[in-house]
């Protein structure tokens, strides 16, 4: 048998964040202020520790320096992939991150590139992905006056939408959503427009407005894929929604016993709806595992909806 890592996530209080992370996942989080919960992570802002097994009580991180066969000796200095939830019961800034070159020489981290799979949606929820903008100078003005109303490309969102983020464009997740997000491993997140609003001390968060107009691509594009590629399995369907250089998405909808296949250098697995057995052994909604290189298929059985992240 090879390992498959229980995680024990981290949880982030934010201004904008909510209590939908233990409303519908029964997680302990640390205020109803709760706006990110680190599902499976090993970056310094928030390592996860492995909840069971031989490696119980280390992090992740750990295990990446000191175990690199378990994850199919891959290269790199740090684990190179992160899992959120994201619980935005207010909107979250209009932000933009930075390719891997410019956060290298910047920040000294990988930049971020994400994907955001949509688990709940209120009526009426938005989302803002891209710019109208058409140049960089066109960009800059409107930043300038402030007019974000005519700038930004904004639209109703659902449950079961995906989007794929590229690094350099700028995006905010809105008020009343609730959403799934696999991620390069990074933290750096620059602030254009925060709407102006006050900490409880009376101060606006800091932007990075320099940075945001050095990283957003301009024109922005925003044409997404919405053809997915789907697989009938033995009992239910899998969805690929994503397979970029820096990260591969699956989506399984589980009504029975299916074998899944592990020939990468890791599977980041959350179970977001549903319960069932992995392996044999009991899983419901609001777990997430590391299965390993080591571990060649998994036997999954019973009633459940699946991501699966990978490289």
């Amino acid at each position: 048998m090879g390992h498959v890592l229980k995680m024990k996530p981290v949880f982030k209080e934010m201004i904008w964040g909510g209590h939908k992370l233990k409303d519908v996942y029964g997680y302990d989080i640390p205020s109803d202020h709760t706006g990110e919960c680190w599902a499976i992570s090993a970056h310094k802002n928030g390592d996860c520790v492995i909840g069971d097994g031989e490696f119980e009580g280390k992090t992740l991180s750990w295990l990446f320096e000191n175990h690199r066969e378990l994850f199919g000796n891959i290269e790199g200095d740090q684990f190179p992939l992160l899992v959120k939830i994201i619980d935005a019961k207010n909107d979250l800034s209009v932000q933009v991150h930075p390719d891997d070159v410019y956060a290298k020489e910047h920040e000294d981290s990988l930049g971020k590139t994400e994907c955001w799979y949509v688990l709940q949606a209120d009526e009426g929820t938005k989302m803002v992905m891209g710019h109208h903008a058409k140049t960089k100078d066109e960009f800059v003005k409107a930043i300038e006056k402030d007019d974000y109303e005519n700038l930004l490309n904004s639209f109703a969102i659902k449950e079961g939408d995906f989007f794929y983020i590229p690094s350099g464009t700028l995006h905010a997740i809105c008020s009343g959503s609730l959403i799934y997000e696999a991620q390069q491993s990074s933290d750096i997140t620059y602030r254009v427009y925060d709407y102006h609003r006050k900490d409880a001390e009376g101060n606006e968060r800091q932007l990075h407005v320099k940075q945001s107009i050095d990283v957003t691509n301009v024109p922005a594009d925003i044409n997404q894929n919405k053809n997915f590629a789907e697989t009938q399995l033995e009992h239910g369907t899998k969805t690929r929604y994503v397979e970029s250089e820096f990260f591969k998405v699956d989506s399984y909808k589980m009504n029975g016993k299916n074998v899944i296949v592990n020939d990468v250098p890791f599977q980041m697995v959350s179970i977001i709806n549903g319960e069932g057995t992995l392996n044999e052994v009991k899983v419901k909604k609001g777990d997430h595992f590391v299965i390993c290189s080591d571990q060649k298929e998994t036997v999954f059985d019973g009633t459940m909806d699946i991501m699966i992240a990978t490289l």
